[in-house]
């Protein structure tokens, strides 16, 4: 189905980007569609409200995020289907990437409702393209699993991408995701981008290795990580529960788990250090 968002009969969403750090990175496209519309639905009503009234805007706002968004999605397409001009802003970035928004959209377009996106700041690609690493082709994952188990089994299937990786991660969990990266990836190439368009951006730059050893306390704010992708080792199309039975097989058979774990990574191409952790984990 073909439709033209701007010369069309139909109601509109509009998805605003909205500055990822830096307040004066909104754009004067942004301000005139807020002038405009009626309604603000947003994640936060406190971060949204503060934006603006830095713009002199004064709008009534709706609650839209992760743990609500079900309903709420049900609400703003009723607003919009009864005439009502409808915005919605994450609290950073771009709507539906690594933030809500997503189901917002698709009951918009069940219900013949257009969508478009007005443009603004995005971290992932402000830390790509200052990485120093390859741009020609990459692969957005956003935000790994918080559970150790699950987050090696992401990283282990990512391992075989040949594009540059990019990655979301809170302080609180970056020294455990440098090292799963670094035992799972290898001595990479990779860079951490914090803090961007604030003052006190920072790029740090260097191997898995050296980064997964950084103080965690210096480690401040949301982080981008961009990892280079595979230089072309091949690793065995084999899961963590199939790991784990052949190191207890070889166990049962008289090795000791020590020499178990080295006869699997032998067998399997994988790094000692993972199939132990997954190993002792589970």
């Amino acid at each position: 189905m073909r439709s033209l968002n701007f010369d069309s009969k139909k109601p509109l969403l509009y998805l605003v980007a909205t500055p990822i750090g830096n307040m004066n990175e909104v754009s004067p496209r942004t301000i005139e569609v807020l002038k405009e519309v009626d309604l603000v639905a947003c994640e936060d009503t406190r971060v949204s409200g503060k934006l603006l009234k830095m713009l002199g805007l004064s709008k009534p706002l709706v609650s839209l995020r992760e743990h609500n968004e079900v309903s709420a999605s049900a609400e703003v397409i009723k607003q919009i289907l009864s005439g009502k001009k409808v915005a919605y802003m994450s609290d950073a970035g771009y709507p539906c990437i690594s933030d809500p928004g997503s189901r917002l959209v698709k009951l918009a377009l069940q219900n013949d409702i257009n969508v478009t996106t007005i443009s603004g700041p995005n971290a992932a690609l402000n830390a790509l393209t200052s990485s120093g690493l390859c741009e020609d082709h990459f692969y957005f994952h956003g935000f790994l699993d918080a559970k150790s188990s699950v987050r090696l089994e992401e990283l282990r299937k990512l391992a075989d991408r040949n594009e540059t990786l990019i990655f979301y991660e809170a302080p609180h969990r970056i020294q455990k995701t440098l090292n799963d990266m670094f035992v799972i990836l290898g001595n990479r190439k990779a860079c951490i981008a914090r803090e961007l368009t604030k003052k006190h951006e920072e790029f740090i730059r260097g191997g898995l290795e050296e980064l997964s050893k950084l103080d965690p306390e210096t480690l401040k704010g949301e982080m981008v990580i961009i990892v280079e992708g595979s230089l072309g080792e091949i690793k065995p199309d084999i899961n963590n529960d199939e790991i784990i039975q052949m190191v207890k097989n070889l166990v049962n058979m008289g090795l000791s788990t020590k020499d178990a774990i080295k006869k699997v990574a032998e067998t399997t191409n994988l790094n000692k250090n993972y199939i132990y952790k997954i190993y002792h984990i589970n």
